[in-house]
């Protein structure tokens, strides 16, 4: 039995990830902690628990941080929709988190399995910053951090070099990934080049007929609009569940290095931007596995078993 640890701000593609983990074998989510990025931290909270409980699971969930570190919150409801789930209607309101603060939780939960727990961060960084500021020892007790976030080659989806996660909330990114953890960065450019989803795939994912099916792919409702006209991809991409894919089975990554990475803090348009050093022409140490190239069609099995 794996032992993860999800930290979240739960909108479209999240909630995907989410059924893809909470319906995996062998895997033992020891809890969900939410974060503001895509939207609000309230908004997160509602669509992961209505995402949990379509699972027909009970998943300890709790609540991190509002706001970036140094910067005010903005928020990506132009890409997901208002409420993140592509404003289809759900009823996604009235539900409580667990009691207690995610960044206690998070140094607690990788304390209680030192070498064995599983990170997987879908949003900004803030919740993990956090947690090492107060808890640095807890660094080298991580088994694996899978973070969707940055772009290993190629270009950006909020400015021409940065994406979205990394952006919200650079500085703690930059702590994250100086940290010394073992991390592995799942980047933008994996979910536009190996997990769009186009319309013909679309209707054959949503035709295999069950409220996940159905769930999943109509959450995608607004963001499908934004990725067509704006990202100009042929459908709507899908980041967090190909780095959700790659963190449940490692071999769905089929091409990474071990390379430096650095996180400009700076404003403007490269804000949020993560240099990898490609060549090692910075000669610094390593800090973070990068990936490069993923197997669509292994992530493909996976999301479409984790619907059925």
């Amino acid at each position: 039995m794996r032992h993860f640890l999800i930290d979240t701000d739960t909108a479209s593609d999240d909630a995907v990830a989410l059924v893809m983990a909470l319906n995996y074998p062998d895997i033992k989510i020891e809890a969900i902690t939410l974060v503001a990025g895509n939207v609000s931290l309230a908004q997160g909270l509602q669509n992961a628990l209505y995402t949990i409980e379509l699972c027909g699971q009970k998943i300890p969930t709790y609540k991190g941080a509002a706001q970036p570190l140094l910067r005010p919150l903005k928020t990506a409801q132009f890409v997901h929709g208002q409420d993140g789930m592509g404003d289809i209607g759900l009823e996604l309101s009235g539900r409580q988190a667990d009691d207690g603060n995610a960044i206690d939780v998070i140094i607690d939960t990788i304390k209680a399995f030192p070498h064995e727990l599983e990170l997987v961060t879908l949003g900004p960084l803030t919740n993990i910053a956090l947690a090492l500021a107060k808890a640095p020892e807890i660094a080298p007790l991580v088994k694996q951090c899978t973070i969707m976030g940055g772009v290993g080659k190629g270009h950006g989806n909020i400015t021409p070099v940065s994406e979205f996660n990394i952006w919200v909330d650079p500085e703690a990114a930059r702590m994250v990934f100086d940290s010394g953890m073992k991390m592995k960065m799942v980047g933008w450019d994996i979910s536009r080049n190996h997990a769009c989803i186009d319309e013909a795939l679309h209707k054959e994912i949503r035709s295999i007929g069950t409220a996940l099916a159905t769930f999943c792919m109509d959450i995608q409702n607004v963001v499908k609009n934004f990725a067509t006209t704006t990202s100009k991809l042929p459908g709507f991409d899908l980041p967090d569940p190909i780095a959700m894919a790659i963190a449940l089975d490692h071999n769905v990554a089929t091409l990474t290095e071990e390379l430096y990475v650095e996180v400009i803090i700076a404003d403007g348009v490269t804000r949020g931007q993560t240099v990898v050093d490609h060549t090692g022409v910075l000669q610094k140490t390593p800090n973070m596995e990068v990936v490069f190239e993923a197997s669509r069609e292994q992530f493909l099995t996976m999301l479409k078993s984790a619907v059925k």
